[in-house]
């Protein structure tokens, strides 16, 4: 008898798309395929090579994927600012420079009108070459609302025609991928090219979005990619999805310029697996990216990040009040914003909404710009806004926010002092507090639309905002009531005691956390972002305050609820299961369904197994010894029979409809005449993971998170009795906590 399975067949220990990975065969796989190179290595010079290249291959990978997200981060952040600025105005002296680089190579520019240059004409100069009265005003107005509604026009009609993955954040679905789940095309070329172009086109059409959480995606579409150089990870979805965990670290690292940051957020909020081997590559991945991003220099600040600020004064221990304010303020808005958030996209979903996402999406556009121009503060992109909250007044800033009363009072040695706020920064206030408005409500209806959304940048915006205001009022109490008791042990008339900038700092972390629910990892990137070292107390109260008060409101952050939402097969590890139920009340079948489909060793045709196959939809299917006795024998994987029993009928001479399958090591002598026999016992997994009918779910549960089991099968006495999958786990956690169990849609 043939046994053709000693040569590998293509396609056998591949998956279906929408099915979930054997984490354990992976695992095993690697190993072997290590062990067998590592014992050749001794027998020649070519094979020592190999051996080493096979090692080193890992951080070639590293390299790749942080020079290439590098460079495509430096593109889409010089892209989008210049796209931006491209909506108010244009450079004659050459269209691609944006408004900044065109004044700066300007030689009529002074230092009160920096801004302001000969060479930078706003739409109305151009079409009607005044820049004053209402018609100009009208004419940039028209233009502005015109550039926004083009740009998200072509944004959603790439997105929709091209490449239908490519929008939203990208992380919900990133975290379901490294959990196991197979979504093919999601991180592929297409993906990568259109989200890279709309994620463009989406933050230049001044939308209430972010770039980073959709630059995840496109590191991750990067390394994804480059792994198909490779085989030990092209040909491995478990190695794979470690150089994926390592890729995301590098997408928040380009994303912020925080390399640290993003790899303590790979581990803390995206990963399912992250050994130590990982972190050491994921800090390699994300410090080639930041050094690429950084030659790239996209700000033009010679810094990696945008917010870079220097506070100079210390903060006081009464401080920590209101930064405490603002972490239940941050809790607050993410528990408002998630409710809000996942009751709109639930809408979306389940209406005729859904069916007219281009509608959609301009309709927002043309309300956030119609919004957004009359008030400078909103008509800036976000990243400025924020920036120009984070910022601590100094001499020479010409801001609204910096308006205030005798500010070139240097007494004190050349600090600036406590000053009474003047007629600019009142104004500023109430500009700031009806940008807070539309921000909050806003960005409700823009996450979760059909383009490229993050959500970072908007969180940090609404917490920077609602920090600065605290800020402003926090130094105006202690600039007229310096005699306070809380103030006049530290805070002396004269001195600079309050900085606005840091409590937008202290915000921008309160809501982001309060949002994603992040603790470590946000406030080590709020530190990279900013510079701010000397912060790290504020920034920890405020996220941890704000994360309690959220998880008081609703246990879940905006990731795992979209992720709830889409009904992805994800069984989250901080999660506890405390129901007392056993493996018996989950497995399948129950006590009155129909028998378990089970395969035989040794007395089923070719027929018999390809009925059973096209009968059920089953993703595989036990082993047992005989129907009778159900003794277990192993497990087989509906794909790998169906791959097997076309390349025997190929391959095999006399197969036919009633050639008997052995899973067994040795087959019986067959009488002449009869059809040659098909030996798939290199198909069979021997060692299937099994749980007795008794065992309790809550152990079952952690079986499945911790090894990343597809399925598990219950025995009794070594006999078959049933078979629990993740979707029936998922489902039994979902019906035990009172929600709908058919709400998880996949395999």
């Amino acid at each position: 008898m043939m046994d053709f399975l000693e040569e590998p067949i293509p396609g056998v220990g591949t998956y279906d798309d929408f099915n979930t990975i054997d984490w354990v065969r992976e695992k095993s796989r690697d190993r072997d395929r290590h062990r067998e190179i590592t014992n050749k290595s001794k027998e020649s010079t070519w094979a020592l090579i190999h051996s080493v290249s096979d090692a080193f291959s890992g951080w070639l990978l590293m390299l790749l994927i942080g020079l290439l997200s590098g460079s495509l981060a430096g593109l889409i952040d010089i892209s989008a600012h210049w796209m931006t600025d491209l909506k108010e105005g244009i450079c004659t002296e050459g269209f691609w420079f944006n408004h900044e680089h065109c004044c700066w190579n300007s030689d009529h520019v002074t230092f009160e009108d920096r801004d302001r240059c000969p060479e930078w004409n706003s739409w109305s100069q151009l079409i009607i070459s005044t820049d004053e009265g209402a018609f100009a005003y009208i004419v940039n107005y028209f233009m502005y609302v015109l550039w926004a509604l083009l740009f998200a026009f072509l944004a959603v009609s790439l997105v929709k025609v091209f490449a239908p993955y490519a929008c939203g954040s990208g992380i919900p679905e990133i975290k379901t991928i490294l959990s196991g789940f197979i979504i093919r095309g999601y991180l592929g070329k297409w993906t990568l090219i259109i989200k890279t172009i709309t994620l463009v086109l989406a933050v230049s059409s001044g939308l209430s979005l972010g770039k980073e959480g959709p630059l995840v995606h496109v590191a991750c579409c990067c390394g994804n990619i480059l792994c198909h150089c490779f085989n030990k990870y092209r040909k491995n979805e478990a190695k794979r999805r470690e150089v994926l965990s390592a890729a995301a670290a590098a997408g928040v690292s380009v994303a912020f310029g925080a390399p640290i940051g993003g790899v303590l957020f790979s581990l803390e909020e995206v990963s399912y697996y992250f050994p130590l081997k990982t972190l050491w590559r994921s800090f390699f991945a994300a410090l080639v990216a930041a050094f690429t991003l950084r030659s790239i220099n996209p700000f033009g600040n010679s810094r990696l990040v945008l917010f870079y600020v220097e506070f100079h004064t210390p903060w006081h221990l009464f401080e920590l009040v209101p930064f405490i304010l603002l972490g239940i303020f941050g809790g607050l808005w993410g528990a408002l914003f998630i409710r809000t958030n996942i009751a709109w996209c639930r809408k979306r979903k389940t209406t005729q909404l859904g069916k007219y996402p281009v509608v959609e999406v301009l309709v927002v556009t043309a309300i956030t710009a119609i919004l957004a121009f009359p008030n400078e503060y909103t008509r800036m992109s976000t990243s400025e806004l924020i920036s120009e909250l984070f910022n601590d007044c100094g001499l020479l800033d010409s801001s609204k926010l910096c308006d205030y009363e005798n500010r070139f009072n240097t007494s004190k040695g050349g600090e600036l002092p406590d000053r009474p706020a003047g007629v600019g920064v009142y104004s500023a206030m109430w500009q700031l507090a009806l940008t807070l408005i539309l921000k909050i409500v806003i960005t409700i209806f823009t996450f979760g639309m059909k383009i490229p959304s993050g959500l970072f940048i908007p969180s940090m915006a609404v917490g920077a905002i609602a920090g600065r205001l605290l800020g402003v009022g926090m130094e105006q109490l202690a600039y007229y009531h310096h005699d306070w008791a809380i103030f006049n042990s530290w805070c002396s008339q004269g001195a600079d005691c309050i900085t606005p900038g840091l409590y937008a700092m202290v915000g921008a972390a309160a809501c982001l956390g309060g949002v994603t629910r992040m603790t470590v990892s946000l406030v080590v990137i709020m530190f990279e972002l900013t510079g701010g070292l000397e912060y790290i107390v504020p920034l920890m109260a405020a996220a941890m305050t704000s994360k309690w008060v959220a998880d008081a409101l609703g246990r879940e952050g905006i990731y795992d609820a979209h992720i709830r939402l889409n009904g992805y097969p994800f069984l989250e590890a901080k999660e506890e299961f405390a129901h007392k139920t056993l493996a018996m009340d989950v497995m399948k079948p129950r006590r009155n369904d129909p028998l378990l489909t089970v395969l035989t060793q040794d007395s089923m045709t070719v027929e018999d197994v390809e009925t059973i196959i096209s009968e059920t939809t089953y993703s595989g299917f036990p082993v047992v010894v005989s129907r009778e006795s159900q003794r277990l024998v192993g497990f087989v994987l509906r794909r790998d029979l169906i791959i097997s029993i076309e390349n025997a009928r190929k391959k095999q001479d006399g197969v036919v409809s009633t050639s008997i399958i052995y899973f067994t090591e040795h087959s019986p002598p067959m009488p002449p005449y009869t059809p040659p026999t098909l030996k798939l016992r290199n198909i069979l997994d021997l060692s299937p993971f099994t749980v007795t009918d008794l065992t309790p779910m809550e152990i079952v549960v952690d079986i499945f998170r911790k090894l990343g089991l597809r399925q598990c099968l219950v025995t009794h006495n070594g006999r078959l009795l049933g078979i629990i999958t993740k979707k029936d786990v998922l489902k039994h956690i979902a019906q035990m906590a009172n929600q709908d169990p058919d709400s998880i849609l996949f395999n």
